[in-house]
């Protein structure tokens, strides 16, 4: 969770005032829903009433282009997903029985997590998931709307436990590629595929396409390994139709010639699936740095691919804080100094640090990938040769950091009271954390995902499996290691010379321990983002533990962990992140394996089912997500004359909504 960070210049030196902001609008409820291991809050747009009513327009546009991908990304997860998400709305809608009963309550529960999930699978852990209502019950359901004939097919889908285990396969003794639910490959093992790229791929090309990134690798009937095209006239093509429909009326609205020429050619990228499209749509993208309204769609990230290739669809609209996006252009502006002074070996530094560009922003609309379930900051493009070259764009999402908070001041306990040591470490929390997390955030997308560059003839791909926890944790020491150094006292981005202490404690305190909360019992830990926490903190913890740097300590029969040198600490995060800038610089993919398989999966099990009792009683939802406002035309004698922000509270309806509304597959 985050929080928010105001900026304002003050004699020429820019000062930043953090801390848990309060709700000054009483009246509006961010928390709406909560269920499961899940809650839903809702988000406010701050400056869209400062737009012109083309930049509204153009950011409508964008929105609803955004909106039109959801079914994609539904089918991307598991291929039964829409056709089980399909059955679920015929139920919700239609069902004429008695709707008071507890199986049915139950049922409703199942259907706002497979919602939330964007299919069967949790969106997070990416096991599957079960009604608690019983199979013969979802079987009257289904019967009772007309759906009976689809019972043989679906009931076992949703309710074996054999079937589809996981999203994203994390076997270590099995085929992930076979074993994964995930709809990016069917009837191809990971040997033929990794065969199959390795037979296609250019080893000594510079600027390399992302090979396999919109497309499903299957066979044709000679038993050849053929890819299926996601574009207009391809594998999801009514609804890519749909996105370029509104991503060409955007862009008879847009702000600059920049996002026009941009949008045309994410348009030629959805007609054609020419990958060099797609590069060049980028660079284009990374160009604007002026406009006001920005997004992004597209297959982007390959966090759920088990070989790390296939691109999650998704879409997203915001607008620049223009006064909150000082901080960012500072470290923008630094971007060398940062990039020289990296701990890592000098053949792994970029000599030259081109087009990074970051900002604070508002978002507008979420979908796909990153809905309801949303990142608090972003980073792209993915092309190491593009970052290199063009540079990228790197963002912090104030506004639902925003609403993480106020969401949370509507509940009386805290992590941080359970399980930091002592009352000391708690206000030091208190009045340094949220400045130093932010920091540590802005630090991890403007900077960490940007720096360093791969070794001539390295594929980007070289770490497989393993690549996005790596790339997480390279990214989050990268943040680390800078948050407490001198240089960000200097820029007037840190307060003091002691701050950046909240951030390290709170990062070990989390990594060993706490982050735990979300994992099943028995379970190993295997969410990218959550095995490079772990990752960090458990060697951290190793390799200092001849110097006490971090101690492990129990009271009345609770574990705590506590950083006892902090100095000693951004050491070890130093020597950590030039191991694993060495790892992604040359490709080595067996020390990155076992960096991960030794440090980052296995949960001791004592002290998660200690965690796990101690969260359970805060009665705290370890997982969040939103829902989007409406942007709504207003007409005046046929013409529309403003787009309207209307605040939704119902999230089970708007699922419904966007069923109806955005259904093309």
């Amino acid at each position: 969770m985050k929080s928010v960070i105001k900026i304002m210049m003050i004699s020429g030196v820019l000062a930043i005032t953090a801390g848990c902001t309060k709700n000054e609008n009483n009246n509006f409820k961010y928390l709406l829903d909560e269920f499961a291991d899940l809650k839903v809050m809702r988000y406010t747009i701050p400056g869209w009433e400062e737009l012109s009513l083309q930049q509204k327009e153009y950011a409508y546009h964008l929105a609803e282009a955004a909106k039109w991908g959801r079914d994609i990304h539904w089918d991307q997860n598991c291929k039964w997903n829409l056709p089980i998400r399909h059955v679920v709305e015929n139920i919700i809608e239609n069902y004429k029985g008695d709707r008071e009963t507890k199986e049915f309550s139950q049922f409703i529960v199942y259907a706002k997590r497979l919602f939330f999930a964007n299919g069967i699978h949790h969106h997070y852990a990416e096991d599957k998931f079960f009604p608690e209502c019983s199979q013969e019950y979802f079987k009257s359901l289904m019967e009772a709307v007309g759906e009976g004939d689809k019972c043989a097919r679906l009931l076992p889908v949703i309710y074996d436990p054999n079937t589809l285990q996981q999203r994203r396969s994390t076997s270590t003794d099995g085929d992930i590629v076979v074993l994964s639910a995930g709809n990016f490959y069917e009837g191809v093992t990971r040997a033929e595929v990794e065969k199959y790229y390795a037979s296609i791929e250019d080893k000594t090309d510079e600027t390399p396409i992302a090979y396999g990134l919109n497309t499903k690798v299957t066979k044709d009937d000679k038993g050849n390994i053929v890819e299926i095209p996601w574009k207009i006239d391809g594998m999801y093509g009514p609804a890519i139709a749909k996105i370029c429909g509104e991503l060409k009326l955007a862009a008879a609205c847009a702000e600059n010639d920049i996002q026009k020429r941009a949008l045309g050619l994410l348009v030629k990228y959805y007609e054609t699936g020419d990958l060099k499209v797609w590069d060049e749509f980028n660079i284009e993208w990374v160009k604007d740095t002026i406009g006001t309204v920005d997004f992004i769609n597209g297959f982007i990230e390959d966090y759920n691919d088990p070989l790390g290739r296939k691109g999650a669809w998704e879409g997203y609209v915001n607008i620049k804080d223009h006064k909150a996006s000082e901080r960012s252009v500072i470290l923008s502006a630094n971007a060398q100094w940062f990039e020289d002074n990296s701990p890592v070996d000098p053949r792994f530094k970029k000599k030259e640090c081109k087009g990074i560009s970051a900002k604070v922003i508002n978002a507008v609309c979420l979908a796909g990938d990153a809905y309801p379930s949303t990142p608090i900051g972003i980073n792209l493009p993915n092309a190491d040769w593009i970052r290199k070259m063009y540079g990228s764009k790197s963002v912090t999402i104030a506004n639902i950091t925003h609403a993480y908070d106020y969401a949370a001041q509507e509940s009386p306990t805290s992590t941080l009271d359970e399980f930091a040591w002592d009352e000391a470490e708690k206000a030091f929390y208190r009045e340094w954390g949220s400045w130093a997390d932010e920091i540590h955030t802005d630090l991890h997308e403007c900077l960490g995902h940007g720096s360093g560059q791969l070794l001539p003839g390295v594929s980007s791909t070289a770490m497989g499996e393993y690549a996005s926890a790596l790339e997480e944790a390279r990214a989050d020491l990268f943040g680390l290691y800078f948050t407490a150094d001198p240089k960000m006292v200097e820029l007037g981005i840190m307060p003091n010379k002691d701050a950046y202490k909240a951030e390290y404690a709170n990062y070990i305190r989390n990594g060993l321990m706490v982050q735990f909360t979300r994992v099943e019992l028995g379970r190993p830990n295997t969410e990218a983002h959550m095995q490079n926490r772990k990752l960090i903190a458990e060697w951290c913890y190793e390799k200092g533990a001849k110097d006490n740097v971090i101690e492990k300590k129990v009271r009345d029969g609770k574990t705590y962990f506590v950083v006892n040198d902090y100095v000693k600490l951004r050491a070890l995060f130093a020597e950590l992140l030039a191991e694993i800038q060495r790892i992604k610089s040359e490709g080595d993919y067996e020390a990155g394996k076992n960096l991960i398989e030794n440090y980052a999966v296995n949960i001791d099990p004592a002290l998660h089912k200690e965690v796990k009792q101690r969260y359970e009683a805060l009665n705290l939802k370890p997982y969040g997500g939103f829902i989007n406002p409406d942007i709504v035309p207003v007409e005046k004698d046929g013409k529309i004359v403003d787009y309207q922000v209307v605040y939704n509270d119902n999230y089970l309806q708007q699922q419904l909504d966007y069923g109806k509304k955005y259904g093309a597959l």
